[in-house]
């Protein structure tokens, strides 16, 4: 019995090939490899042929199998290899893709990047301290007297001595309260003439609401040499506020007090919004506050190990959020913390 057996897998082989989904193949299949397809009915008349021909027959018919059995395995895994680039029959694929979504920079960490970067261009070089410090940075070196209400328990977060600690001293240890401790090392660490900006987070047991929160960020300044005076601190915050706010916006420096500075003062910018006419941000003042500053206080000096006969330096500090809040114009410290997207995706 003749059988054209490379017909049979030319034929077989355009069919395959122009299968375009799973389901098309499987029939396909079921057409010439199923228990009534082709091969099967092939098999079926070898017993009636003459025992001489049984072999040949059976080998051709056979090899018709397996070479069959490849084209469908390799049209196969094409055909899977596709869904795994296109998935889902029927897709557009001339339909753009969807855009990832992008991680941005939390609006804080943009507002104290850029303080820092304003500082640098003047010259400031960035310090970093360590956020459990010791009673000694936090109070004494900053000529916090121990009556002061600052270090009662209340209004610090006064820590458990640990058993083995990064700053290696049995000192009262507490999560700083300011960034001012950062004073101390670097001008323990780095002799005179220097300029430092530090940036970083600080705590306080205040109860949380639209203006408090007991974990916030502050970017402490300072400057330290033998011929600093007043005016130089003065000409620094301008160049700042300038460059944060705009060339128009006005400074105001009032009286204050701040036990490591002396004389010190606060600084106020004109309101941005009402440009200085009185509005609800400014509760019609027309000034905004924005940071403390003052010249170092000698007894700063003498705790950090200079004379301050003969060096002298100012320091100024202010709360990030603070600055975010006007900048953006929020009302509510808590929107920073919550996690929201919805909000964050703004900045």
């Amino acid at each position: 019995m003749s059988v054209d057996y490379s017909h049979i897998a030319e034929e077989a082989k355009t069919q395959i090939a122009s299968c375009q989904d799973g389901e098309a193949l499987e029939v396909l299949r079921v057409k010439y490899l199923g228990r009534k397809g082709m091969v099967q009915d092939l098999m079926a008349k070898i017993p009636a042929l003459a025992p001489e021909e049984r072999r040949a027959f059976g080998a051709g018919v056979n090899n018709l199998k397996n070479n069959l059995a490849d084209l469908f395995a390799q049209r196969e895994a094409t055909l899977n290899n596709s869904a795994v680039l296109f998935r889902g029959a029927g897709m557009d694929r001339t339909l753009p893709g969807k855009k990832p979504l992008l991680g941005k920079l939390h609006p804080l960490t943009q507002v104290q990047s850029e303080i820092c970067e304003v500082f640098g261009r003047l010259g400031f070089k960035v310090f970093f301290g360590p956020e459990l410090e010791t009673e000694f940075n936090n109070f004494e070196a900053l000529n916090i007297p121990l009556d002061h209400p600052s270090r009662d328990a209340f209004d610090t977060f006064y820590v458990s001595q640990p058993h083995s600690n990064s700053l290696k001293t049995t000192e009262r240890l507490l999560l700083r309260s300011h960034t001012s401790p950062a004073q101390i090392r670097a001008m323990k660490i780095c002799k005179p003439p220097l300029a430092m900006i530090v940036p970083g987070r600080v705590y306080r047991p205040d109860a949380v609401d639209a203006s408090h929160s007991f974990m916030f960020h502050q970017v402490e300044g300072f400057a330290v040499g033998e011929d600093i005076r007043f005016s130089d601190l003065k000409g620094v915050l301008i160049a700042f506020v300038q460059e944060m706010f705009g060339a128009k916006t006005k400074m105001r420096f009032r009286p204050s007090f701040f036990p490591f500075t002396e004389p010190s003062a606060e600084v106020d910018i004109s309101c941005f919004i009402c440009a200085g006419a009185g509005c609800s941000v400014c509760k019609k003042s027309g000034w905004l506050e924005i940071l403390g500053c003052g010249m170092i206080h000698p007894h700063v000096l003498r705790s950090a190990g200079h004379d301050p006969s003969r060096w002298r330096g100012f320091a100024f500090g202010m709360g990030v959020e603070r600055i975010a809040m006007l900048k953006f114009g929020i009302n509510d410290i808590r929107l920073f913390f919550e996690n929201d997207l919805r909000f964050l995706e703004q900045f």
